[in-house]
C-alpha cells in the first residue's frame, strides 16, 4: 500500500499558535505527531488534504507537536525520532497540505485539559471543518481525550471527526516503532513496506576533514537532524538537493582506519559525478541498498582502494534499480 507525494499547490506555511487557523479559512485539521511519515500517517494527512480540496478556499492544516511529547512527559521513553520537525515539514508538504501548526509541547502544555486543547481549535478556526486522527490517537492531560471525547466534542463545536483505523503490511499493524526496529536492524525493504518509500535522513552539509578529496572521492558531511540510524556501513543512495536526485554511497560510522579512538559518529556522502559546493544545505538522502559493514583497513591506500569498489558497487545498484 503506497501514497504517493503529491506536490503543494504552493509551498507549506508554518505557524505555531491556533490563533494562526483565523486566517486560513474553513480549516480541516490532521493532528498527530506523525514520526517517520508512515503509512498511517499518510492516510491520516491524506483524508485531510482530499476533504479540503472538495471546498474552495480551505486549508489542509497538519498539527503537530514540537518537540516529541514523550521527550518532556517522560524523557528516559522518548524514542529515536525518525524525522525531525525539520524534516516532517518536507513530507508534510509532499502530501499536500497547505499549512502546518507545530505547537510547542513543554510541561504546560502537557497538563491542558483534553477538552480546553479542541476548543482553542475550533475557536480559533473560520470555521473548523474537520479533524482527522487515527482511531488510536489520545490527546490532552494524561492522555485523558480519546476520539470517542473527540466525537463528542465535534458535536458541541460543529465540526466533523474521522477516525481512520490503522494500516497493516504483512500482517503487522504499521507504527513508527516497527519502523525504528526494521532501520536499527538493517532491513531496510522492511521499513521501506512501512513507510510506503524508502527510509530518509535529513542532513544539514558541514565542514569536514577534506580527507574524500584527499582520496580522489570527496564527500560531504552531513549532520543529520534524525535519532535513528540503520548499522554502520556502506550503503547505496539517492540523495535530494534543491528539487534534484543525485546518485552516490554513504559511509556511515567512525572511520577505523583514520579516526581517533572514540571519535563521533559521521555520515559522509559521496555523489557521482557531482562537483558543487554544498555546506550549509540541507540534503535529504535514501537508502537504496546496504553495500558492505564498516570495517578497519591496514592504510590509508587499500582504504582507497576499497572506497573505489564501493563506488563501482554504488553505480550497479543504482543502474540495476532504474531509478535514477
Amino acid at each position: 500500500m503506497e501514497f504517493p507525494a503529491t506536490p503543494p499547490d504552493r509551498p507549506l506555511e508554518i505557524h505555531h499558535s491556533p490563533d494562526a487557523l483565523a486566517g486560513l479559512g474553513p480549516a480541516y485539521l490532521a493532528i498527530g505527531v506523525f514520526d517517520g511519515g508512515q503509512l498511517g500517517h499518510r492516510a491520516v494527512i491524506g483524508r485531510a488534504v482530499d476533504d479540503a480540496r472538495r471546498e474552495p478556499g480551505a486549508a489542509a492544516v497538519v498539527v503537530t507537536f514540537d518537540p516529541h511529547p514523550l521527550k518532556v512527559i517522560r524523557p528516559e521513553a522518548a524514542p529515536r525520532l525518525l524525522t525531525s520537525t525539520r524534516h516532517k515539514f518536507q513530507y508534510f508538504a509532499g502530501l499536500g497540505a497547505t499549512h502546518c501548526l507545530a505547537l510547542p509541547f513543554d510541561a504546560a502544555f502537557a497538563v491542558t485539559a483534553p477538552e480546553d486543547f479542541i476548543t482553542a481549535l475550533a475557536s480559533a478556526a473560520r470555521p473548523l471543518r474537520e479533524i482527522c486522527v487515527g482511531f488510536n490517537w489520545t490527546f490532552g492531560r494524561a492522555g485523558a481525550g480519546n476520539l470517542d471525547l473527540l466525537t463528542r466534542l465535534g458535536e458541541r463545536h460543529g465540526f466533523a471527526v474521522v477516525g481512520l483505523p490503522s494500516v497493516a503490511v504483512d500482517g503487522q499493524t504499521v507504527s513508527s516503532t516497527l519502523i525504528r526496529q526494521a532501520v536499527e536492524a538493517g532491513d531496510l525493504a522492511r521499513a521501506a513496506r512501512y513507510l510506503g518509500r524508502e527510509f530518509t535522513i535529513l542532513g544539514t552539509v558541514v565542514a569536514g576533514q577534506q580527507l574524500g578529496r584527499q582520496l580522489g572521492y570527496p564527500t560531504a558531511n552531513l549532520a543529520a537532524h534524525n535519532e535513528q540510524f540503520p548499522p554502520n556501513g556502506v550503503y547505496a543512495v539517492e540523495a535530494e538537493w534543491r528539487g534534484g536526485k543525485y546518485p552516490g554511497v554513504v559511509n556511515l560510522g567512525f572511520r577505523p582506519t583514520v579516526a581517533a579512538p572514540g571519535g563521533e559518529r559521521l555520515l559522509e556522502l559521496h555523489l557521482f559525478d557531482f562537483d558543487r559546493e554544498i555546506y550549509g544545505e540541507d540534503v535529504e538522502v535514501s537508502f537504496r541498498r546496504f553495500l558492505r559493514a564498516e570495517r578497519k583497513f591496514a592504510n590509508v591506500e587499500e582504504l582507497r582502494a576499497q572506497i573505489g569498489r564501493d563506488v563501482e558497487s554504488g553505480r550497479r545498484c543504482h543502474s540495476e534499480t532504474g531509478k535514477i
